[in-house]
């Protein structure tokens, strides 16, 4: 019995946008330890003698601790085999995946790595808006909202004064201060979409210009998970740009 360990991306929400190669590793999963935003509906590709564990987080409440995660990944691949390890969206994206790889290799475990589908491109995808566009964004950045210590992360106050998309992951609980900053550096009639629960069946979304979002998320109980997409690309969104031709019908 080999003992190995494969991070696998599950992709955005939707279960369909798994990759091929990461369901083939569920197929031949002995463990599987699988986050929030992994689709629990993937679970149903693993064998029926695998072993299935959420070890995942929502809203800050952790089930495990990052540590007890990478000591029961060790433990569980030198007991029963392969594990695999199903995390949302791309595990090298905000996910901690390349720190399990880490403790993994360290303590003698044979490890891949399986790309998912990261949600800050294909979120924004599937409501129209694209991440670049020629003529309209030569670049993106991709941030998450807050440091270690809880603060607002400096990239993105780098971000706001570039031109390029600017995609924030995992930052609702910093909107207003994100659009304070925008509004300071003379941003605030910029466009920006915030979206909960990307790709998935309760998708809910709004989109509008920075000054207004903060009324606009909590008009919509829009919360955690979201993503934040600011950039004159959300102005692509077909109904955006029917909404915005017709407010400039109106005020003629």
């Amino acid at each position: 019995m080999e003992s190995r360990l494969t991070l696998v991306g599950a992709g955005p929400g939707n279960g369909e946008l798994i990759t091929l190669k990461g369901i083939k590793a569920l197929q031949s999963a002995d463990v599987i330890l699988y986050d929030e935003l992994a689709n629990a509906e993937l679970l149903e590709y693993a064998p029926e003698h695998t072993l299935k564990m959420y070890v995942g987080k929502k809203s800050g409440d952790a089930a495990f601790s990052q540590d007890e995660i990478n000591g029961l990944i060790v433990r569980l691949a030198r007991k029963r085999g392969h594990v695999v390890r199903l995390k949302g969206g791309d595990s090298f994206v905000f996910g901690r995946g390349h720190e399990e790889m880490e403790y993994a290799r360290e303590h003698g475990i044979t490890v891949e790595n399986i790309p998912g589908v990261s949600s800050c491109i294909s979120v924004p995808a599937s409501l129209d808006i694209p991440v670049t566009r020629r003529g309209v964004s030569e670049s993106f950045w991709v941030i998450t909202a807050t440091t270690r210590s809880g603060e607002l992360s400096d990239d993105i106050r780098l971000a706001v004064q570039s031109k390029a998309t600017v995609v924030i992951l995992m930052g609702v609980n910093k909107l207003k201060e994100i659009c304070d900053l925008y509004k300071h550096f003379g941003r605030g009639y910029l466009p920006m979409a915030v979206i909960q629960n990307g790709t998935r069946p309760d998708e809910k979304s709004v989109i509008g210009q920075v000054w207004e979002m903060p009324h606009l998320v909590k008009e919509n109980n829009i919360g955690a998970p979201a993503i934040m997409i600011l950039g004159e690309v959300v102005a692509l969104n077909p109904s955006y740009a029917k909404e915005y031709l017709r407010n400039i019908y109106q005020e003629q």
